[in-house]
Parts: structure tokens; C-alpha cells; sequence
């Protein structure tokens, strides 16, 4: 049985709650790139950042991507959004007028669309023209869509900074002038200026202070909650993720290796590279002892990627299937898939 990224209906009914509305549907999508030569430029080789990714996010929900550095995180984010086109697979997401595949959208249709995605990034300092106001930043998007213009944008703008915790005297500012924090929501503002469905925000609070991130990440429930968005949340940080998210999918290599409700996941995981990816969360308890696992090798190479099953040249439970056979991701338990040969009979820790 292949993955399932939805949880079961009997999951539902136990929690006594109908199955929410579908907003975006990932389906084999996959991003490769070419690897030239340095003096030629000739094309030596292919290199897949993300490979046949299939993923499914609700309204109002936040799942989010876990995995090392290069584990393809950032490629898939920045594919939903169209910042990059897929190679190939789809990006279908609910609009106003039905179901769309973004990745096939051109020109002025995907213009129209882009209104009802936004992309949050990382700096939110670099993210800002320096040489724009706050007002000439957040109207941005309204301008470029075409959505509003004159006062009716002013007041959209004004509008999108106090939903974020700022004001109309912020208007005339430059980005300089304000502090991490405030960039950030600046940032945000921008994103919620044109009312989108769909946010992906990629590592939004990991340049920031400790005191920040709490103050950011609880913004990000409460719009949620009062605007019924959609998150698209890629991190490093688990304990971040453990705070805002709904469901967990973990990447390594480009893969989509195990999927799960977040309380399931910190709780039991099934894939061993999520194991050491828990492993290594700070523990608030002083006196609490915890197996740090320690993953031997370095983390594969996308453009020569080994046989079998991606992780098992750096997996202390690998056997002689995981070298030689691709473990396909199935469901272990309601809502919860893995891409594990022996997932089912090992007994993986988390940390709750």
C-alpha cells in the first residue's frame, strides 16, 4: 500500500471531526538540474534536489518540512510557489474557480493565480528593497497583481500591518529603521496584503533572537486562526515545529521519507533518520539523560545517489534489502507513512 498522506477515517472519527477541505495537492513532483562543466559548460550530469514528492495540505492546517541541509526543503517550497518550475509532477492548488495546476500555468494566468499563494523568507532584512518604504514594500504585491490601486491599496496595506502587530505611522519608514522582528512582520505584512489561501514560509523565525521567535511564531497561530491560512513551514529547528505544526514530513535526499500527525511522530517516529533528527532536540530537563545519535558518513550526494534505499549507507539498522531494494513509503499506522524496510518492527524513540 503506498502512503497516504491524509489520516484515516477512523482516526477522524475518533477525534470526532469531519475530514477538512483539501487547498494544495503535490504530486510527483520533482526538481533536477543540470551539472556543467566549468570551462565548457557543457552538460556533465543531472543532479534531483526533490524526487516524485506527493503531498497533501488542508485549509487552516500547518504541515511541516523537516530534514538536514540540502535535504531539498527550500527546492519544494520555492516549486509550490513558482519561484522555480518543477521539471516535472504537479502543483494543483483550490482557488476561487476551482482546482489549478500551478506548474502549468504561463504569462498572465499565473499572474492572475499568484494572489492566492506568498513565500515568507529566511532574512527578513535581505527579503526588503532597502530603497522602498514600508508602504511602497507591503503595496508591492497589490501593484504587481493588480488588485488595487490608489487609496482602496492604502488602506489594504494599513489594513495587512496591524493584522501584524504594526501601524499606519510605520508607513514612511525604510526597512533600516526597524528591528529583526519588525522586518519580519513587515514581511508578513506583505504576504497577507492580497489575502492568499497558501503561505510558505521558509525558516521565518531561524534569524531570529529566542525571545523573537516566540513572539513571531505566536503571531503566525493567531493569523492562522483569525484568517484560516494554509502553512507550507520548512525548518531545522523541531522544537519550533513541534510549537506551530499540525503534520511532519520528514526529506532527506530529495525524498519524502516519513510523514505523520506531529504528536505520532515525536512520539513514536518510524524512519530511522527522523530518530536521530529527534535525537538531537535540547531536552528543557536538566537531569533528563538522552541518546544522542550520532549519523556516520555524510549526507548523499543528489547527483550520485547510492542503491537501495537512500539512507542506509549512514543507518546503524540497515540490512542486506536496504542496499539493494527502494523502500516504497507506506502506512505503518493511521496518518502515519514511512519509507522504511523494517518499519514496522523497529522500536524507534522520540522525545515525548
Amino acid at each position: 500500500m503506498t502512503g497516504s498522506t491524509s489520516e484515516s477515517t477512523e482516526l477522524l472519527a475518533e477525534r470526532g471531526t469531519e475530514p477538512a477541505e483539501r487547498l494544495l495537492e503535490l504530486r510527483g513532483l520533482t526538481k533536477e538540474f543540470d551539472l556543467t562543466s566549468t570551462m565548457f559548460r557543457r552538460v556533465t550530469g543531472r543532479l534531483t534536489a526533490v524526487r516524485e514528492v506527493d503531498l497533501e495540505l488542508d485549509r487552516g492546517e500547518t504541515l511541516a518540512l523537516v530534514g538536514e541541509s540540502g535535504s531539498g526543503k527550500t527546492t519544494l517550497g520555492r516549486m509550490v510557489v513558482r519561484a522555480i518550475d518543477p521539471t516535472r509532477g504537479e502543483v494543483r492548488l483550490r482557488t476561487g474557480s476551482g482546482w489549478v495546476d500551478l506548474a502549468a500555468l504561463r504569462g498572465a494566468e499565473l499572474r492572475r493565480t499568484r494572489r492566492n499563494f506568498h513565500m515568507i523568507f529566511q532574512d527578513p532584512y535581505s527579503s526588503l528593497d532597502p530603497r522602498m518604504t514600508v508602504y511602497e514594500a507591503v503595496r508591492e504585491p497589490l501593484v504587481h497583481n493588480k488588485v488595487a490601486s490608489g487609496q482602496e491599496a492604502k488602506d489594504l496595506v494599513v489594513r495587512a500591518l496591524e493584522r501584524v502587530g504594526l501601524s499606519a505611522q510605520h508607513l514612511s519608514r525604510y526597512p533600516h529603521a526597524f528591528s529583526g522582528g519588525q522586518r519580519q512582520r513587515i514581511g508578513f505584512a506583505r504576504s497577507l496584503v492580497c489575502d492568499p489561501q497558501l503561505i510558505v514560509c521558509d525558516e521565518p523565525v531561524s534569524a531570529l533572537d529566542v525571545s523573537v521567535q516566540a513572539q513571531i511564531l505566536n503571531l503566525l497561530k493567531d493569523l492562522q486562526a483569525s484568517l484560516g491560512l494554509s502553512y507550507l513551514f520548512i525548518a531545522h529547528d523541531l522544537s519550533v515545529v513541534q510549537h506551530l505544526a499540525q503534520r511532519v514530513a520528514v526529506m532527506y535526499a530529495g525524498n519524502v521519507v516519513e510523514l505523520a500527525p506531529k504528536d505520532s511522530l515525536f512520539d513514536r517516529p518510524r524512519h530511522p533518520y527522523t530518530e536521530a533528527l529527534l535525537s538531537a532536540m535540547p531536552v528543557p530537563e536538566p537531569d533528563r539523560v538522552r541518546e544522542r545519535i550520532v549519523l556516520r558518513g555524510e549526507p548523499a550526494n543528489p547527483a550520485d545517489l547510492p542503491t537501495g534505499c537512500v539512507f542506509h549507507p549512514r543507518c546503524r539498522y540497515a540490512t542486506e534489502i536496504c542496499r539493494v531494494e527502494i523502500p516504497q513509503r507506506r502506512e505503518i499506522a493511521p496518518g502515519h507513512t514511512a519509507a522504511c524496510h523494517h518499519a514496522e518492527e523497529l522500536q524507534l524513540k522520540g522525545v515525548m
